[in-house]
Formats: C-alpha cells, sequence, structure tokens
C-alpha cells in the first residue's frame, strides 16, 4: 500500500528543507500521497472524516513538519486531537484503524544535531523531544519506526546537502516501506 506522507508546513512556499522534501515525494505518486494540511485546511477547520478515511486507504502514515519551539506547527496538534478519535484511533472496544500501521516522522530542526546532545545546548536529544508523538503512535497501537531527520535548517544550506537531504528522506520512506 502507499503512504501517506502529511506535511504539516504553515509557509510551505518560503521553506528550504520541506518544500524540496514535497517536491521530491511529488515525483512518486504511485507510492506516496501527499497531503498539505495548511494548504487543504486554511481555515483550520479540519474534515474529520476526510481525514480518517485517507489514513484507512494507506498502509503507513508519515507526519512532516517543522520543529516550532520544540515542538510541532499547531494544526499538527489540533489534526491529532480531531481525527485521533475515541472509537476510531483508540478505544476499550472498538477504534482501532491505527493498529499496526506504520508510523514515522519526517522533522526539520533549524538547529544543528550537536545542539541536541546531552552536553550540547539544549540538552536534550530530538529523540527526546518527539517522545510525545512516539506514545501517540504507541496509544493508537500504531507500529512506530524511528524518525528521519535534518538538523541545522536555520543556517544556509548548501544545494548539495539540500538535495542529500532530500534523497536521503526518499531512501528513508523506502526502507520503511520494506519493513514488514
Amino acid at each position: 500500500m502507499k503512504t501517506l506522507i502529511v506535511v504539516i508546513h504553515p509557509n510551505l512556499n518560503e521553506s528550504v528543507i520541506n518544500k524540496r522534501w514535497f517536491q521530491e515525494l511529488t515525483q512518486y505518486p504511485d507510492l506516496y500521497t501527499v497531503h498539505n494540511l495548511y494548504q487543504a485546511y486554511p481555515d483550520g477547520i479540519i474534515d474529520v472524516q476526510k481525514e480518517q478515511q485517507l489514513i484507512e486507504q494507506h498502509g503507513s502514515l508519515v507526519l512532516q513538519f517543522p520543529l516550532y519551539w520544540f515542538n510541532s506547527p499547531p494544526l499538527l496538534k489540533q489534526w491529532l486531537d480531531e481525527v485521533f478519535t475515541y472509537g476510531w484511533a483508540y478505544g476499550s472496544t472498538s477504534g482501532h484503524k491505527l493498529r499496526n500501521r506504520k508510523f514515522s516522522l519526517a522533522v526539520s530542526a533549524g538547529i544543528k544535531e550537536e545542539d541536541f546532545a546531552p552536553e550540547g545546548r539544549y540538552q536534550h536529544s530530538l529523540k527526546e523531544i518527539l517522545l510525545p508523538f512516539e506514545m501517540t503512535a504507541r496509544y493508537v497501537e500504531a507500529n512506530y519506526h524511528p524518525f528521519y531527520a535534518f538538523y541545522g535548517a536555520e543556517y544556509e544550506v548548501s544545494p548539495e546537502e539540500l538535495e542529500n537531504s532530500a534523497k536521503g528522506y526518499r531512501d528513508y520512506l523506502q526502507s520503511l516501506a520494506s519493513v514488514l
């Protein structure tokens, strides 16, 4: 089954990394459905049923976003709150639409990777910062996979770094698809 990539970036046209990733993945419509959340819902009113159906039509779910204040853009939090509902995403007797579905993140971080080390500027790893997403996936019994990240997006990114990140992301998604 295809992978659903939910892109959550409020200024995708001004982005460097996320825009390039978006462009890369749209070249493979047979493998990926690339869903731009801010474009789909500029008014912030989410069609929950449409989103749930879209997820159900795909084997894997990847949330792609820039790190905002050590979290996600606000529309992603709203999307999770509204789409991952009781009786659909979780529940005591029903609601297991995400059970065993591959679930991952693709994140661009403005700061450098060494700043996310225990001895770095922020003293916490990106894995630690993204733990709420992993816990959400585990709560809905999805099959969480380690994230893909680009570090240093605030700094000047060379064309070579940009292309390597897009290729690395595509390779990551291919490896995710091959995991049982």
